[in-house]
C-alpha cells in the first residue's frame, strides 16, 4: 500500500553502541514529534543470530552478519511511501523473531551500526550524523557502567573492548567520511582527568551539503577562541573553552565547532546559545528550552547535550527545506 506522504525524509545516525544514540533519539522526538517520525533499528538486519555469529566467528559489526540487500530494498520500499514487513532481532534472546509491518512515515530515522556503510542505503540517506566516541572515553565509560552495574573486572572491559576494536576500525569508523555532521566526544585539554568526567566535543559540519548550512560562534569563516565564563556564565574550575574555525576532515572542508568543560547552570545556556549563528532555532532560546526539558539526560552539562540539541534543529531544518520544496509546483 502507499500512502500520500508527500515526501518521507530518511536521517541516519550511525555510531557504536553505547555512545548516546538512543538519548540523541530522545532529542530529535522531541522536534518531530513521535508520531511523525519512525525508529528503525538496523540490527533488525542481522542475517546471523547470536548462535550464528559464534559458530562462524564472526561480530555483528562485520558485513557478513547482516543482509544489506534486505536493508537497501526495506528503506527503499519506506522512503517511496510503501510499508514493509520489518524483521525483528531480539537482543535478550539473540534470535530473529517474525517480522512486523512498518508504515512509512514523515520521517524515517534509521539508527545502528552500518546506516552509512552500503552505497545505496547512503544514496537514499537526506542526512546524515556519525556519533564518535574516542577510545579514551569510550573505555572509562564502560569500565564506570560494567564494573559499577555488571560486576565486570577491568580486564574483561578491556578484553571485550579490544575483541571489537579491528572490526570496529574496519567497517564502522570509515561511515564518519559519509556523514554530514559528526559529533566527536572527546578527553578535556583543560586539565589531566583520567576518568573522563570533563569532556572536550566536537562538532564537524560538512561544508557544500544540500539543505545544510552549518552553524557557526561569532563570524562566520573565522577562527575563534572563547572562553565565555565569567559574570554572565557560572563556571567552576577549570571553566569552559569554546572554539570555532574552518577545518579539514577525512578529507571533507568542514566547519568545527567546539566545547571543552562543563556548563554549572544550564540556565544560563542562553548566552552562548545567543553568540551562536545559523542554529535552525525558530525563536531566540530555543535550544536552551530544549536542553532544560530534559536537564537529566547523559551530557545535558557539557558540549553533548548542546549539539545533540543544535543536530536535532539542523535535521528539522533540512526536512522543512526538502519539504517545501517538494511542494513548490514547477513552473510552466
Amino acid at each position: 500500500m502507499t500512502t500520500n506522504l508527500d515526501r518521507v525524509v530518511l536521517i541516519a545516525v550511525a555510531g557504536d553502541s553505547g555512545c548516546g544514540k538512543s538519548t540523541f533519539l530522545r532529542r530529535l522526538t522531541d522536534l518531530f514529534g513521535e508520531e511523525f517520525m519512525t525508529v528503525i533499528c538496523l540490527d533488525d538486519y542481522h542475517s546471523l543470530d547470536r548462535k550464528g555469529r559464534k559458530a562462524a566467528g564472526v561480530t555483528a559489526l562485520n558485513p557478513k552478519a547482516n543482509n544489506f540487500d534486505l536493508m537497501y530494498e526495506q528503506i527503499k520500499a519506506l522512503k517511496s511511501g510503501q510499508a514493509i514487513d520489518k524483521p525483528i532481532y531480539n537482543h535478550e534472546t539473540g534470535e530473529l523473531d517474525p517480522p512486523e509491518r512498518i508504515e512509512p512515515n514523515k520521517v524515517v530515522v534509521i539508527e545502528g551500526l552500518h546506516p552509512l556503510f552500503d552505497e545505496r542505503v547512503r544514496e537514499l540517506v537526506d542526512f546524515g550524523v556519525y556519533l564518535d566516541i574516542s577510545d579514551e572515553v569510550k573505555i572509562n565509560w564502560k569500565i564506570q557502567r560494567d564494573m559499577a552495574e555488571r560486576g565486570h573486572s577491568y580486564e574483561d572491559v578491556l578484553a571485550s573492548i579490544n575483541a571489537r576494536k579491528p572490526d570496529f576500525s574496519a567497517y564502522i569508523e570509515p561511515q564518519k567520511q559519509h556523514a554530514d555532521v559528526v559529533i566527536q566526544v572527546l578527553p578535556t585539554q583543560l586539565i589531566e582527568d583520567h576518568e573522563s568526567k570533563l569532556l572536550r566535543v566536537r562538532l564537524v559540519q560538512k561544508e557544500g551539503v544540500e539543505n545544510f548550512e552549518p552553524a557557526y560562534l561569532f563570524d562566520e569563516g573565522s577562527t575563534i577562541d572563547w572562553r565565555p565564563c565569567g559574570r554572565k556564565l557560572t563556571c567552576a574550575y577549570p571553566g569552559i573553552k569554546m572554539y570555532y574555525g574552518p577545518d579539514n576532515f577525512m578529507g571533507n572542508e568542514v566547519s568545527m565547532l567546539e566545547v571543552d568543560g562543563q556548563f554549572d547552570n544550564l540556565e544560563e545556556m542562553i548566552y552562548i546559545e545567543s553568540h551562536l549563528s545559523k542554529t535552525g532555532t525558530k525563536y531566540y532560546g530555543e535550544m536552551t528550552e530544549l536542553l532544560l526539558q530534559h536537564k537529566d539526560y547523559p551530557g545535558s552539562t557539557n558540549g553533548t547535550g548542546l549539539f545533540q540539541v543544535l543536530v536535532g534543529l539542523k535535521m528539522r531544518e533540512t526536512y522543512e527545506k526538502i519539504t517545501a520544496a517538494e511542494q513548490v509546483p514547477a513552473q510552466v
